[in-house]
């Protein structure tokens, strides 16, 4: 069984102008892997998928993929890592004027030589490999919501990526095809060894597929471990998390000056 690396994430700062959302984040994501990452929205889930990408820079700190700390490589440099890397965007992200077929041949036809012929081979391997062969000349008009999801994981590993970042791919999701993508990304990590990065809100969905999790909240890692560690933590943060709880460390409100103070009234209150 391989623990080598693939992402290592080290004292990582960013922030939107004043604004820190992240805040010496450290993470190590192996080879072969699924790694979960959670949190409440606007902790900085995705903003992490952006660094990773190179999409932004740290403050300090730094992502390093495959030996290569990102955000230090030149434009052409990224460029080629990037080839190596596929994005599952949320709502899958399809091009909506060209076919299932078209869509998961685009990197193909963009980035290789291959001639047309095996790119038709490797597109039908890669729709089948998601249980849609059949369904590759419909437009993504005539895709249900956890079909248009299946064809934009199989245009994401269209070119074998060494790593694919998932960013919520159970939004909006009934839980038959909830399920059928969560089994898909277990097994199409397995059978091509590559990693996988889920940002997620689907607790119970995700413990059943990854192999570690990391929950983020106010920009710091709040809590991480196997999926069993998870489920045995007496972590406040994480059983309001895992078990959905109104009550407990992470607040339903944003911060503020108080109610009364907002609404001018405390003059009435004196």
């Amino acid at each position: 069984m391989t623990t080598e690396t693939l992402v290592e994430i080290k004292d990582l700062n960013f922030s939107y102008d004043k604004r820190a959302v992240l805040k010496g984040i450290n993470m190590t994501m192996v080879r072969g892997k699924i790694i979960a990452v959670m949190g409440g929205s606007g902790c900085g889930k995705t903003t992490l998928l952006r660094l990773i990408g190179g999409a932004v820079t740290p403050s300090s700190g730094y992502v390093k993929v495959a030996d290569q700390v990102v955000h230090e490589l030149g434009r052409d440099e990224l460029f080629l890592l990037r080839r190596k890397m596929s994005m599952l965007f949320q709502f899958g992200a399809l091009f909506t004027d060209l076919s299932v077929f078209d869509n998961v041949a685009f990197q193909m036809r963009e980035h290789t030589d291959l001639p047309e012929p095996v790119i038709r081979d490797l597109v039908l391997m890669k729709l089948h490999a998601v249980g849609l062969r059949g369904a590759h000349n419909l437009m993504p008009a005539e895709l249900s919501g956890g079909m248009a999801r299946r064809v934009a994981l199989a245009r994401s590993i269209a070119l074998d990526p060494m790593l694919v970042m998932y960013d919520e791919p159970f939004a909006g999701l009934d839980p038959i095809s909830l399920s059928v993508i969560g089994n898909l990304i277990r097994r199409l990590t397995d059978a091509l060894g590559m990693t996988s990065i889920v940002v997620t809100h689907d607790v119970h969905e995700s413990l059943k597929i990854v192999d570690y999790v990391y929950f983020i909240s106010d920009g710091v890692i709040a809590a991480h471990g196997t999926p069993a560690e998870v489920r045995r933590s007496v972590s406040p943060f994480v059983h309001q998390f895992v078990h959905s709880e109104a009550d407990g460390p992470v607040p339903f409100h944003y911060p503020a000056a108080t109610y009364a103070t907002d609404l001018n009234l405390e003059s009435s209150f004196a």
